[in-house]
């Protein structure tokens, strides 16, 4: 498999930084990326990478200027076999440019052919010797006139990554139909829609199946997706769009419900009755000294024939918060999905103020993973256990509250796995080019929400507590191969100096949301029987990459500060 899907990137006449230069001591320079990141690796030291050599100078002139006070430290390649030793002498004068400390790779004896660098060095001595070399950085002798013309500020470098096209074509035919048709009325852009196709579908669906991707890793078949747009950008009307099958099934559940609940209702005022009697007898009893068991057992037994209402499926919870929400999954309705076109409501909630957001981040992060949670906050466990349920999330959210939010949590949400688990798109806007056309019918539309409806009236598992335990899709051998080398072609990306090293959280749940996807492409177009298509999986390993080449825009642009363009360009660690 290709990294054509990974594609996007420029950095010429810029540098990469990688840490926090705050309350560090020392800055340190190198040339390349891959030896910028073992230094930082093996030192924590704050590194900003050049590029070339013919860069260091400028680079350290800059950060001289910006960080008066902090030792810089110019780590050399070692170029011995190129004649000049362009990357020690580069080293060396931009070390005197600016007062900083020099360290050059120390191979020993019997160093390989090739070996320049620190990264090398790291290779062949470990990063125990790196982070001694470093530390043993000397000052350069003043030889000469050091003062050099200055050079120009570079320009800082945010990982610039290219937005890719939406890939349309990796969508079930019927599904995409009514994605085109969709967008040629209401002219937002194509992700957007997108998503709120798979927002329905993913709602629809979850109730009714989970996914194997092999024999230990089974689990739900649900999508968190997260669109950033700004207000006016049309996401109320696509939502509206492919939830309308949706908002017919709960309309239809509730008027069949009502006969059920006015039979609850009189059941309760009779069965609360016959509770306030015993309770009376048991305190007579009680005053008058006498014997009391039959009536404490008559209460035992009342006790369990309560009336259970019956369960109305509900499953838009735009306005609810996490605790309301897992109330609501436990007590109501096993499935639901938080689709919100001003999500705002969800990352400016007052269950994610800075004093309950990790417990509530955490219930999140289990309904995605279909796990058990459970309060241990007192009076509330018993009213915050959650088993069996399954969670949809499709949120668009400005920017600016974006910003605020992830501001708010100082790297939370990304370090508790709560972002990672979203697909994130970051469309360009269509405002501006949206000019009014004839409404030409929804055919395409109409079939995908019949598809929802059947798929809504299909009878669910679910227990006497009301947990849910779908059937399983597993990947049919071929999807499962092309599992296994999305998978790996991503893993051998996460480490350091690799393509998704930056967004290696969200890119380590791509596989897990590819074979999720996959499913719910499976169950719409063929149901439940048989297993997960290898075109099913193809489709949507296209869909879960795009959606992870936005999120290197995102994390690499979107979740940096505003000002970046005029400072120096450090990437908080």
């Amino acid at each position: 498999m290709a990294l054509s899907f990974l594609t996007g990137g420029r950095v010429a006449g810029c540098y990469f930084s990688i840490g926090n230069p705050k309350g560090t001591a020392a800055l340190c320079i190198a040339e390349g990326y891959a030896t910028a990141a073992t230094i930082f690796e093996t030192t924590n030291y704050p590194v900003a990478a050049a590029f070339n050599c013919g860069n260091l100078e400028a680079v350290a002139r800059a950060l001289r200027a910006k960080f008066s006070d902090s030792t810089l430290i110019l780590c050399a390649d070692d170029d011995a076999a190129i004649e000049g030793n362009p990357g020690l002498t580069k080293a060396r004068a931009a070390a005197l440019a600016v007062g900083g400390k020099l360290a050059i790779p120390d191979f020993g004896d019997g160093r390989p052919p090739g070996a320049s660098d620190f990264n090398d060095m790291a290779t062949i001595c470990g990063a125990e010797a790196v982070k001694h070399a470093i530390d043993g950085a000397s000052e350069v002798n003043q030889e000469g006139d050091s003062q050099r013309p200055d050079w120009p500020e570079p320009l800082p470098l945010v990982t610039k990554v290219e937005p890719e096209p939406y890939p349309s074509d990796a969508l079930p035919a019927p599904v995409r139909a009514a994605v085109i048709e969709v967008e040629a009325f209401v002219k937002a852009p194509l992700p957007l829609i997108a998503t709120s196709a798979l927002s329905a579908l993913s709602l629809a669906c979850q109730a009714h199946i989970d996914v194997r991707r092999d024999e230990i890793l089974v689990g739900p078949a649900g999508l968190f997706l997260l669109s950033i747009a700004e207000s006016g950008e049309r996401k109320t009307q696509a939502d509206k769009m492919f939830l309308h099958a949706v908002v017919d099934y709960q309309d239809q559940q509730r008027d069949a419900a009502k006969a059920d609940q006015q039979a609850h209702r009189a059941a309760m005022i009779a069965w609360e009755a016959k509770r306030a009697g015993l309770l009376e007898a048991l305190k007579q009893a009680a005053r008058k000294g006498n014997e009391n068991s039959e009536l404490e057992a008559s209460l035992g037994v009342l006790e369990g024939e309560k009336p259970k209402p019956k369960r109305v499926p509900k499953l838009l919870r735009e306005n609810a918060t996490p605790e309301g929400l897992a109330k609501k999954l436990q007590n109501e309705w096993p499935s639901a999905g938080v689709i919100s076109n001003e999500a705002g409501i969800v990352f400016g909630a007052h269950g994610m103020g800075k004093d309950s957001v990790m417990r509530n981040l955490g219930l999140l992060n289990k309904l995605w993973d279909g796990g058990r949670y459970q309060s241990d906050r007192g009076d509330e466990a018993r009213d915050r256990f959650v088993r069996g349920a399954r969670l949809t999330m499709g949120l668009m959210v400005q920017e600016a509250t974006l910003r605020a939010f992830l501001d708010q949590l100082k790297g939370l949400a990304r370090g508790c796995g709560f972002l990672s688990r979203f697909l994130v798109a970051w469309p360009e806007s269509t405002m501006g080019t949206r000019f009014y056309t004839e409404p030409q019918g929804s055919p395409a539309l109409s079939a995908f929400n019949r598809r929802i409806a059947a798929i809504l009236n299909q009878s669910v598992a679910i227990d006497d507590d009301g947990a849910l335990s779908p059937p399983v899709l597993a990947l049919s051998q071929e999807a499962k191969d092309a599992w296994v080398k999305f998978h790996d072609l991503i893993e051998g990306e996460l480490a350091s100096g690799g393509e998704l090293y930056d967004v290696r959280d969200v890119a380590s749940k791509a596989a897990d949301n590819a074979a999720r996807l996959a499913a719910l492409f499976q169950l719409f177009e063929y149901s439940t029987v048989g297993a997960v298509g290898l075109e099913a999986f193809e489709g949507a390993s296209r869909i879960v990459a795009w959606h992870l080449n936005e999120a290197r825009r995102f994390f690499g642009e979107l979740a940096l500060p505003t000002d970046l363009a005029t400072r120096l360009g450090w990437i908080r660690g």
